[in-house]
Protein backbone atom coordinates (compact mmCIF):
# COMPACT_ATOMS: atom_id res chain seq x y z
CA UNK A 1 0.00 0.00 0.00
CA UNK A 2 1.33 3.43 -0.94
CA UNK A 3 1.70 5.85 1.94
CA UNK A 4 0.94 9.06 -0.04
CA UNK A 5 -1.48 10.14 -2.77
CA UNK A 6 -2.09 13.26 -4.84
CA UNK A 7 -4.37 15.89 -3.29
CA UNK A 8 -5.80 18.99 -4.97
CA UNK A 9 -8.14 21.63 -3.54
CA UNK A 10 -9.58 24.17 -5.94
CA UNK A 11 -12.28 26.81 -5.80
CA UNK A 12 -13.60 28.96 -8.66
CA UNK A 13 -11.19 31.74 -7.65
CA UNK A 14 -7.95 29.79 -7.17
CA UNK A 15 -6.08 26.57 -6.45
CA UNK A 16 -5.50 26.43 -2.70
CA UNK A 17 -3.49 23.23 -2.37
CA UNK A 18 -1.79 20.66 -4.54
CA UNK A 19 0.66 17.99 -3.42
CA UNK A 20 1.15 14.67 -1.70
CA UNK A 21 -0.99 13.75 1.31
CA UNK A 22 -1.24 10.86 3.76
CA UNK A 23 -4.90 11.53 4.63
CA UNK A 24 -7.60 14.10 3.96
CA UNK A 25 -10.49 14.56 6.40
CA UNK A 26 -13.51 15.70 4.40
CA UNK A 27 -16.78 17.20 5.71
CA UNK A 28 -19.12 15.14 3.51
CA UNK A 29 -22.79 15.94 3.23
CA UNK A 30 -23.65 12.49 4.66
CA UNK A 31 -20.97 12.64 7.34
CA UNK A 32 -17.25 13.14 7.77
CA UNK A 33 -14.89 10.80 5.93
CA UNK A 34 -11.15 10.36 5.60
CA UNK A 35 -9.56 9.72 2.21
CA UNK A 36 -6.33 7.72 2.29
CA UNK A 37 -4.14 5.98 -0.30
CA UNK A 38 -5.91 3.08 -2.04
CA UNK A 39 -9.34 4.41 -1.00
CA UNK A 40 -12.28 2.99 -2.91
CA UNK A 41 -13.51 5.32 -5.69
CA UNK A 42 -16.05 7.70 -4.21
CA UNK A 43 -17.75 10.97 -5.10
CA UNK A 44 -19.43 12.97 -2.36
CA UNK A 45 -20.95 16.38 -1.90
CA UNK A 46 -19.51 18.62 0.80
CA UNK A 47 -21.22 20.42 3.64
CA UNK A 48 -19.74 23.53 5.23
CA UNK A 49 -16.86 22.57 7.46
CA UNK A 50 -13.14 22.22 8.01
CA UNK A 51 -11.10 20.07 5.63
CA UNK A 52 -7.86 18.74 7.16
CA UNK A 53 -4.92 17.62 5.00
CA UNK A 54 -2.17 15.53 6.56
CA UNK A 55 0.92 15.83 4.36
CA UNK A 56 4.67 15.33 4.54
CA UNK A 57 5.13 18.83 5.96
CA UNK A 58 2.40 18.55 8.60
CA UNK A 59 -1.26 19.40 8.83
CA UNK A 60 -3.07 22.06 6.78
CA UNK A 61 -6.65 23.15 7.47
CA UNK A 62 -9.09 24.76 5.06
CA UNK A 63 -12.65 25.94 5.42
CA UNK A 64 -15.04 24.84 2.66
CA UNK A 65 -18.62 26.00 2.21
CA UNK A 66 -19.76 23.21 -0.09
CA UNK A 67 -18.84 21.51 -3.34
CA UNK A 68 -17.72 18.01 -4.31
CA UNK A 69 -14.90 15.59 -3.53
CA UNK A 70 -13.72 12.91 -5.92
CA UNK A 71 -11.69 10.18 -4.26
CA UNK A 72 -9.77 7.48 -6.12
CA UNK A 73 -7.04 5.05 -5.01
CA UNK A 74 -4.33 7.42 -6.34
CA UNK A 75 -5.78 10.90 -5.79
CA UNK A 76 -8.36 13.07 -4.07
CA UNK A 77 -9.68 16.22 -5.68
CA UNK A 78 -11.92 18.68 -3.83
CA UNK A 79 -13.87 21.18 -5.93
CA UNK A 80 -15.14 23.68 -3.38
CA UNK A 81 -17.81 26.33 -3.89
CA UNK A 82 -15.69 28.55 -1.66
CA UNK A 83 -12.55 27.65 0.26
CA UNK A 84 -10.19 29.54 2.54
CA UNK A 85 -7.08 28.69 4.55
CA UNK A 86 -8.44 28.16 8.07
CA UNK A 87 -5.66 30.17 9.69
CA UNK A 88 -6.73 33.50 8.19
CA UNK A 89 -9.39 35.96 9.32
CA UNK A 90 -10.77 35.79 5.78
CA UNK A 91 -12.20 32.34 6.54
CA UNK A 92 -13.91 33.43 9.76
CA UNK A 93 -15.38 36.59 8.20
CA UNK A 94 -16.62 34.73 5.12
CA UNK A 95 -18.23 31.98 7.18
CA UNK A 96 -19.86 34.50 9.51
CA UNK A 97 -21.40 36.35 6.54
CA UNK A 98 -22.67 33.10 5.03
CA UNK A 99 -24.05 32.02 8.42
CA UNK A 100 -26.01 35.26 8.79
CA UNK A 101 -27.46 34.82 5.29
CA UNK A 102 -28.46 31.20 5.98
CA UNK A 103 -30.07 32.13 9.32
CA UNK A 104 -32.11 34.84 7.57
CA UNK A 105 -33.27 32.29 4.98
CA UNK A 106 -34.13 29.82 7.75
CA UNK A 107 -36.26 32.44 9.50
CA UNK A 108 -38.20 33.07 6.28
CA UNK A 109 -38.62 29.37 5.38
CA UNK A 110 -40.90 26.63 6.64
CA UNK A 111 -41.09 22.85 6.59
CA UNK A 112 -38.30 20.89 4.94
CA UNK A 113 -36.66 24.05 3.62
CA UNK A 114 -36.38 25.45 7.15
CA UNK A 115 -34.90 22.16 8.38
CA UNK A 116 -32.27 22.23 5.60
CA UNK A 117 -31.32 25.85 6.35
CA UNK A 118 -31.14 25.11 10.10
CA UNK A 119 -28.83 22.13 9.43
CA UNK A 120 -26.58 24.25 7.22
CA UNK A 121 -26.50 26.98 9.88
CA UNK A 122 -25.48 24.41 12.52
CA UNK A 123 -22.69 23.09 10.24
CA UNK A 124 -21.43 26.63 9.63
CA UNK A 125 -21.48 27.48 13.33
CA UNK A 126 -19.45 24.32 14.11
CA UNK A 127 -16.97 25.19 11.34
CA UNK A 128 -16.50 28.67 12.84
CA UNK A 129 -15.95 27.13 16.29
CA UNK A 130 -13.32 24.81 14.77
CA UNK A 131 -11.19 27.67 13.54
Amino acid sequence: MADMFQFDLVSPERKLASGQARAVQIPGADGDLTAMPDHAPTITTLRPGVLVVEGASGEERFVVTGGFAEISPEATTVLAERAYPAAGEEARAALQAILEDVRAKANAASGADKDAFDKTADDLAKAIEGL
